[in-house]
């Protein structure tokens, strides 16, 4: 690979084919090799009682870890980067590297049920107090801050609600107030929003998603600035919670076509959100790139693109079995989580069983959509054909 100084003038397309690899050290082979291990050999007493060399133990990392490191430090302009086997993993693996004891930490009520689920069971047991703001606050975020808070967690947009968070405006107020910023970036990747850039400290990518691409891997990525890193990277020394090889060179040959996956799936989501906002049936589309989605200024002042994931607000009134009628029988879209990969996905959305700081006012039935890579038209009819279960008289067959 051409050194990461050479290639940054260079478009982002060319930059993904690039980043991770060096042809050079690689005898001319176009994608480095597969390095699995845990016992590395010393040629020197003195190396092995020193824990010399790069890689002096397999926890130590190998050349496959560190190339899916490069490249991603490179993507987000970090000071360094650790890898994990989840995207859950890197969560946790931040908030043992930032909180401690009888620390306070603020946590976007619209945050990843999972990471609500380790702050609320893990850390609370190690009396850190954990408060939930409403993630439209903005730098009404100062308030919140108490002597002892130690760290911010945004998701933007939330992963079910989609609300767009005023970054770099929360990230201001914690940096004036000595608190550290941490962001789920994995809806809008590196490509779409530049989170160091914006002024966070730590941004963390499931990998498992968009890096992915094919609903086989499970990974976390996260990147931090030079003041963060340190603490970072002896977490996660300390744990040596790293990803297998083989999900690290899965992960750069994701990369390959990242941008034109993401592409892709911001174009036909688009299509799909803009004409469901046309739908009887619909009451509300919460995408961050259409007006009226909440926190939509912010994505337009910050953000450099959209993804394939949004939700869909139904109107009241249906029936369960037309409801489950609309999920189980489509032919193109599938129930089930996650989102980022080639196939299109339904999951529901009901926030109001977990959201403490913020009210969930909408009473019908939301569902969340993930758009892959079919074909549009395939997308639309399959859920047209929905929407006529949904809609159909009590005594019609389904």
């Amino acid at each position: 690979m051409t050194h990461a100084t050479d290639i940054s003038k260079l478009g982002t397309g060319t930059q993904l084919t690039l980043v991770g690899r060096n042809t050079k050290d690689q005898h001319g082979f176009v994608n480095p090799p597969l390095y699995k291990g845990s016992t590395v050999i010393h040629s020197t007493l003195h190396s092995l009682e020193n824990k010399g060399g790069r890689f002096f133990y397999g926890t130590a990392g190998t050349p496959s870890i560190e190339n899916l490191e490069n490249a991603w430090n490179h993507l987000t302009g970090a000071a360094g980067t650790v890898l994990s086997p989840s995207g859950l993993g890197s969560i946790a693996l931040v908030m043992l590297s930032v909180v401690k004891t009888g620390d306070h930490i603020l946590i976007s009520d619209s945050v990843y049920q999972p990471t609500r689920h380790l702050c609320d069971v893990v850390l609370a047991k190690f009396k850190v107090s954990i408060e939930y703001y409403d993630p439209l606050i903005g730098v009404g975020i100062e308030k919140l801050i108490r002597p002892n808070t130690s760290l911010i967690f945004l998701e933007s947009p939330g992963s079910q609600t989609m609300e767009i968070q005023d970054i770099p405006g929360i990230a201001k107020v914690a940096r004036k107030h000595g608190v550290k910023t941490v962001l789920d970036n994995t809806w809008a990747t590196p490509l779409f929003f530049k989170a160091h850039a914006h002024g966070v400290d730590i941004s963390i990518e499931a990998g498992t998603k968009y890096v992915g691409g094919h609903s086989d891997l499970l990974l976390g990525l996260t990147s931090a600035n030079a003041e963060c890193f340190p603490a970072l990277r002896r977490t996660y020394e300390t744990f040596s919670m790293m990803p297998g090889a083989e999900d690290c060179m899965a992960a750069l040959k994701g990369l390959r076509y990242l941008q034109l996956r993401v592409k892709e799936a911001e174009r036909k989501a688009l299509y799909l959100a803009k004409w469901l906002e046309t739908r009887p049936e619909v009451v509300k589309v919460l995408h961050p790139a259409l007006e009226g989605s909440p926190g939509h200024e912010y994505w337009v002042r910050d953000f450099e693109g959209s993804t394939g994931v949004f939700t869909i607000l139904l109107r009241e009134g249906f029936s369960r079995k037309n409801f489950e009628a609309m999920l189980e029988k489509t032919t193109v879209f599938k129930l089930g989580f996650s989102w980022g990969s080639y196939e299109s996905l339904l999951t529901t959305v009901n926030p109001t069983s977990y959201r403490t700081a913020t009210t969930w006012d909408h009473k019908g039935a939301a569902v969340r959509l993930q758009i892959g890579m079919e074909d549009l038209e395939d997308l639309q009819r399959d859920l047209e054909l929905a929407f006529e279960r949904l809609t159909a008289p009590p005594n019609a067959r389904l």
